[in-house]
């Protein structure tokens, strides 16, 4: 295990920490939290009947709440048709609250659990949606992002956005900067942030080298304290030699460790050619920029990328 994750470990452990896993069905969901409710690093929270969750682990430090027979259940169709702000009626509200994403969404957004880990069985929009509708994001922030945490060895980067938005726009790409720097920072990363282009400070003009120029400008507008600059190559963020010569007035060129790509195709191929050819574990996608914390798993995620989302979601709870 990555001496990352054990850093986290040692941060959220005895902090009594809430997680919700909608996905009682799914046994690497139960393997991760009796392993996560052993170890003392959490509580997790299971949705489901408990007469069917299968007996094959050991969910006694667990909680479980099933949907069709819970305290709150009246509550939270109320809070949901006043969230929804007159998009959805009390009828509505009260089937979509038994689907068990926004039934554990809704957990969150009432206090009554810290964040949430689904996707093993659903889509990333099964999950995703249900946060936007309810948790929201944080002020001042459009819209969330998805961010890898790349960690070969002792190396650690982050990646953004690699998994939401198709073609962010500038202003855009200036929150994610902020939000990945503060990101970097939960994993003890001195951010240095660049917002990636197939240019160099001018080396090119296009429609796509303006809006990663601007969002350089916008991002740095918002005096978050934080180094970022751009737009520049990959090599001339990441190369010392290559930065230097480039673009040597920056103070991180040839320094870089957070990495904002200008759109989904650039993001999702940069993470994977790093894991497959780079051999970098890929963790995430962490969503950023939401009131609470959400994530999402991948359908063909194992146990233990389970149990370290649901680590990396605590950790997000005690910086959100």
């Amino acid at each position: 295990m990555s001496n990352i994750i054990q850093e986290l470990k040692g941060k959220i452990n005895g902090k009594g920490l809430k997680i919700v896993f909608p996905e009682s069905s799914d046994k690497r969901i139960l393997e991760a939290a009796e392993k996560l409710s052993k170890e003392g690093l959490l509580i997790p929270i299971i949705i489901g009947n408990p007469k069917t969750i299968s007996k094959e682990f050991d969910l006694s430090m667990c909680t479980i709440i099933d949907p069709n027979n819970c305290d709150e259940y009246d509550d939270m169709v109320k809070l949901f048709v006043a969230r929804r702000k007159g998009k959805a009626t009390v009828e509505q509200a009260k089937e979509l609250i038994l689907d068990i994403n926004y039934f554990g969404t809704m957990l969150v957004y009432m206090g009554l659990a810290d964040g949430l880990v689904s996707g093993a069985t659903r889509s990333t929009g099964d999950t995703v949606r249900p946060a936007l509708q309810i948790i929201k994001t944080k002020p001042g922030i459009s819209r969330t992002f998805g961010y890898f945490l790349m960690v070969r060895d002792e190396e650690k980067y982050i990646f953004a956005d690699c998994a939401i938005n198709p073609n962010p726009t500038a202003e855009m790409l200036a929150e994610f900067a902020v939000e990945s720097a503060k990101a970097a920072e939960m994993f003890g990363m001195t951010p240095k942030v660049a917002l990636l282009s197939f240019s160099t400070n001018g080396s090119a003009d296009t429609e796509e080298t303006q809006k990663v120029s601007l969002a350089t400008k916008l991002a740095k507008e918002k005096n978050s304290g934080y180094q970022i600059d751009g737009e520049m190559q990959f090599d001339a963020a990441f190369m010392s030699t290559v930065g230097a010569k480039k673009y040597p007035e920056s103070k991180v060129a040839g320094q870089a460790n957070t990495f904002i790509f200008p759109d989904l195709n650039s993001g999702n191929i940069g993470y994977k050619i790093a894991q497959r050819l780079g051999n970098f574990d890929a963790m995430g996608p962490v969503l950023a920029g939401l009131n609470s914390p959400v994530n999402d798993l991948s359908r063909g995620c194992s146990a233990e990328d389970v149990y370290k989302t649901a680590i990396i979601t605590a950790s997000q709870v005690l910086v959100n």
